[in-house]
């Protein structure tokens, strides 16, 4: 059963996160380091993934959660939502893509809920709910598992990007778990690296973790203090935003025809050749505006540029670009920066330094 799902809640925070964690792909259920419970026996990670595969889906999870944020200091942030600082809460979740995460904090409530097609995110500290949709598999064939000597060939190819711990014993909240911790071999920007437990017996992701380049303690970590299996009521997931919240649509765009693409947007899309080394790598239009990406993979820079685009009520440090004053948000993970050109808004954001995205802003 997966119960992944991205968390999303400002705009600023979900395109700084998104570069991680996207990177933050964040799963919903995650649970804390080991507490001393049953371990299972050690075996291979291609063994240990396969007897996941092929475990009995539990019909539905129940848990209580805590999620411990590092990534941010909020601080500096005026403003800010209530995650930024972590949060407790609680998680329902079921075999048919059903989810509703509920967490509470000094600072404000947040809820996503979704029914496996859509999804809402409720912010309380701005009073704003966020609505999108989640992509769909083409319909599936019976599920068969795959054979050991597949699962093998598939981590050794993985193994050649990516560097792979195996699976260790470990415990979860009081489940028999196996962590693999995994870590790009190069050009993983400043992530250092992801770890992910599952339920050695119902093979159920029960933990994630991110990790900054060089930190030995994760900045982003959502725990699950107590955990129980079976049918979830229906009930629970019947829930709903506040009537007089304002809304957001998260849903993206369908791509234009290219000789429409400057008519549509308004403007003229900036796009130089390279930016702060990198050399541009796609122009896409969007709903929201036009995005170009410079570099590959984790080391990338992606700009998006927006006609009419309001900085946000979060007031985040300023940093000076060219003529103008803009906002900049600095975490473990990445940097993301905003500031406003005429009638247009531009927002940098990379797993990169603080110095290296504020070369790449001055570039446009």
């Amino acid at each position: 059963m997966a119960f992944l799902r991205r968390i999303s809640t400002r705009h600023l925070v979900l395109l700084c996160t998104g570069v991680v964690a996207a990177a933050i792909g964040v799963t919903a259920l995650a649970i804390a380091a080991s507490s001393g419970g049953p371990t299972p026996p050690r075996k291979p990670l291609a063994v240990a993934v396969r007897d996941a595969l092929r475990a009995p889906v539990p019909q539905g999870v129940t848990a209580r959660v805590r999620f411990t944020n590092h990534l941010v200091d909020s601080s500096g942030i005026q403003g800010s939502n209530p995650i930024l600082t972590g949060a407790t809460g609680r998680l329902w979740a079921t075999s048919d893509g059903r989810l509703r995460i509920e967490l509470q904090s000094e600072r404000g409530d947040a809820q996503i809920v979704s029914d496996g097609k859509r999804f809402w995110a409720y912010d309380g500290s701005s009073n704003t709910v966020y609505r999108g949709t989640l992509p769909q598999r083409h319909k599936e064939r019976a599920h068969r598992t795959p054979a050991l000597a597949q699962i093998e060939r598939v981590l050794t190819r993985i193994g050649r990007r990516v560097a792979l711990s195996g699976a260790i014993p470990s415990d979860v909240a009081g489940q028999a778990t196996y962590t693999l911790r995994a870590a790009p071999r190069k050009a993983g920007g400043l992530l250092g690296g992801v770890a992910v437990a599952w339920d050695a017996a119902r093979g159920v992701p029960l933990r994630f973790a991110v990790y900054a380049r060089g930190q030995s303690n994760p900045v982003l970590e959502l725990e699950a203090t107590d955990i129980s299996y079976g049918p979830v009521p229906a009930g629970d997931f019947a829930v709903s935003p506040p009537a007089g919240a304002r809304t957001v649509d998260l849903t993206p765009g369908h791509r234009r025809a290219k000789a429409e693409k400057h008519s549509a947007l308004g403007f003229k899309p900036v796009a130089p050749a390279s930016l702060a080394g990198r050399p541009r790598s796609g122009v896409k239009i969007l709903r929201a505006g036009a995005l170009v990406t410079y570099g590959h993979g984790l080391n990338g820079i992606a700009v998006l540029e927006q006609r009419g685009a309001q900085l946000g009520r979060t007031q985040l440090p300023t940093v000076t670009i060219g003529a103008v004053k803009g906002q900049e948000l600095e975490t473990p993970l990445g940097t993301l920066i905003r500031f406003e050109r005429g009638s247009v808004t531009y927002t940098v954001v990379g797993s990169v330094t603080r110095q290296v995205a504020e070369a790449a802003a001055r570039g446009l």
